[in-house]
């Protein structure tokens, strides 16, 4: 993370580079995977696609749970619009991306996932540490070793893209005076929001230290979902009170309202099927910024606007 975060504030290039090498790394590694279960497919190896669904439990909690670790999976769908700015021909080339690249990793995914199970059963595959790794074990042998290097690559190349998006999510934030006004600044030299990159990278180091990657994954599947919730819902909301905006994007109604029930859907089913009190501090968490917001943001008092001012001014120098 570390080292992400300095390449990101070092150069735009650079990081675009990075990601470019990491995401051929990760298609080479895809590629090799698919086509060795195609090939095992071909030899008769399907006896564990005979019941996939033995022993399942179906809930509405369970089914919640899976879909926070399937859509986390498939969470990379939304960074393009955060560097919105920094795309060439956006309302072109951001659907175009979209349109092309959520298809792509759909059929990816699945195919990965099925040449999987062509040599694991469900549970080897649940009790795997990783299982791309125990899948080259197994079928790659004694070329295994190339499979966690390219994992390595894969799991680098996605915190690379969150890196290099989100902390323009940061920058604007600090842009539009909803965080610090030392977040909106650009390096002179190298002009790359680096404050920002910087702190959206320090803020990623302290949510690794102290959970594992399920806890994580779910409670960051539950905040985040409320906000897509929310983004979405404000979408169908201006359809109506902002019709005046011009729209270069548009898309059927039908979507956003769709979006909206799914999202109330994963935000709720845990909840009400598995209450714990994570899910209240997570909601106590987020309402907290909202009462900075407030205070701070929505009523602009002034004795914090002179502390944050000499701060900002002592930090830019």
């Amino acid at each position: 993370l570390v080292i992400i975060t300095v390449v990101n504030s070092l150069s735009v290039k650079l990081g675009s580079y990075l990601q470019n090498f990491l995401t051929a790394a990760k298609m080479i590694i895809v590629t090799i995977i698919i086509v060795s279960g195609i090939v095992l497919l071909a030899q008769g190896k399907t006896q564990n696609f005979e019941d996939p669904f033995k022993d399942s439990k179906i809930s509405v909690s369970s089914i919640g749970l899976a879909f926070y670790n399937g859509l986390w999976a498939y969470d990379g769908w939304n960074q393009l619009n955060y560097i919105t700015e920094e795309l060439q021909n956006p309302y072109r080339n951001l659907p175009l991306s979209i349109i092309i690249g959520i298809p792509l990793v759909t059929v990816c995914y699945v195919l990965i996932n099925v040449s999987y199970f062509t040599i694991m059963t469900s549970t080897e595959l649940l009790q795997s540490q990783a299982v791309a790794v125990t899948f080259g074990d197994r079928v790659l042998y004694p070329a295994s070793w190339i499979v966690p290097l390219f994992v390595a690559f894969s799991t680098i190349g996605s915190a690379n893209g969150n890196c290099f998006t989100a902390g323009r999510l940061v920058y604007v934030a600090g842009r539009e005076g909803h965080m610090l006004k030392l977040l909106s600044y650009i390096s002179v030299k190298r002009l790359t929001p680096a404050p920002a990159i910087i702190f959206y990278g320090a803020i990623a180091i302290i949510y690794i230290i102290p959970g594992d990657i399920d806890t994580l994954i779910n409670y960051f599947s539950f905040a985040v979902w409320i906000f897509y919730g929310l983004t979405v819902l404000a979408l169908i909301v201006m359809r109506f009170t902002r019709k005046e905006l011009k729209r270069p994007i548009r898309i059927p109604i039908i979507i956003p309202v769709i979006v909206t029930l799914i999202s109330i859907l994963l935000v709720l089913a845990p909840i009400i099927s598995a209450p714990e009190w994570a899910y209240l501090y997570c909601v106590l968490f987020i309402l907290s910024g909202l009462i900075v917001y407030v205070l701070f943001v929505h009523f602009k008092f002034n004795w914090p606007q002179k502390i944050s001012g000499k701060y900002t001014s002592n930090s830019q120098l």
